[in-house]
């Protein structure tokens, strides 16, 4: 465990024992330009050569993969979304004739406006990471940038960052047993290159560069939406001050996080293990002290 305050952290590579490293980079995922154009899915399998899990449609959208995994790296989120209190535009008249059915109306009082939200959903590269203070074997590491890695040849397949993630992010393969989770493209950031997702997204949806300028950038972009009459513009992940002191890949929300799956208040699971063991380490020596005791006041018997 790197630090045992888990808040702010301004010098995450630093704290992982980098000296002259280079600004910490991450991701701002702005959805209110996401297509849903899975670029960046086909993008992250080609480059990182992450094998399919399955074409099928789910039944509930159009999305295929569900969630991130193992074998899904970046996962673009379709929520179709009524709006009933929304105003329908009224319908172009094109000049083209009309057929008038029997019985049938123009469908305005039925009608329901909706809208979709799309987001590219992938590692949050937290500032106080649990799947890196657990992982037993040092597979896990934090990376000059700031990012954090997965080293397939070194995990033993154990579970525990499973289990420590707060986000539900990173997954185990069937086949071998190893996690497996976005690397922020490590291998192309040392080359001065940008991850393969940032470089296929057509809309800029998803923007990478230094973190702290990326999120003056999404707090001016929140402010031009609420500006436009989008009041219902917030970010997601940026604030140093949550539960796992700030991720590196944040996002911009036009709904609650729970509508896109994100759960509303992550808190890194290793956060109170400081006290937790403090605590049990009094109730130890309250039970030897106790012990103790009773032995030496049957001796006096």
């Amino acid at each position: 465990m790197s630090n045992s305050f888990y808040g702010p952290l301004d010098d995450v590579a630093g704290d992982a024992g980098y000296s002259g490293h280079p600004p910490r980079m991450g991701f701002f995922t702005d959805t209110s330009v996401c297509i849903g154009c899975k670029a960046c899915e086909v993008a992250c399998k080609e480059w990182n050569g992450v094998p399919d899990d399955g074409f099928d449609l789910l039944g509930m959208s159009f999305d295929n993969t569900g969630m991130l995994g193992a074998n899904s790296w970046r996962h673009v989120a379709f929520v179709e979304q009524e709006r009933p209190g929304a105003v329908s535009p009224e319908p172009v008249d094109l000049g083209l004739p009309s057929f008038d059915l029997p019985g049938a109306g123009s469908g305005a009082e039925a009608r329901t406006d909706f809208r979709w939200l799309m987001s590219s959903d992938v590692c949050k590269h937290c500032t106080h990471a649990g799947c890196l203070d657990v992982c037993p074997t040092g597979a896990l590491f934090r990376t000059e940038f700031g990012s954090v890695v997965v080293q397939p040849d070194i995990c033993n397949g154990c579970g525990y960052c499973v289990s420590g993630c707060p986000y539900g992010v990173i997954d185990r393969r069937e086949d071998d047993g190893r996690a497996w989770k976005c690397t922020l493209c490590y291998d192309r950031l040392r080359d001065g290159l940008e991850p393969a997702c940032a470089k296929a997204c057509p809309t800029d949806s998803i923007q990478f560069g230094q973190l702290d300028e990326l999120r003056e950038r999404a707090a001016r972009r929140v402010d031009a939406l609420h500006e436009a009459g989008v009041t219902e513009a917030r970010l997601y992940g940026e604030s140093p001050d949550d539960g796992v002191g700030g991720d590196g890949a944040f996002f911009l929300l036009l709904d609650e996080p729970e509508v896109y799956g994100l759960p509303p208040d992550p808190v890194v699971p290793t956060r109170d293990a400081g006290s937790m063991w403090k605590f049990a380490g009094m109730a130890a020596s309250a039970l030897a002290a106790a012990a103790v005791s009773v032995f030496f006041g049957r001796g006096r018997g």
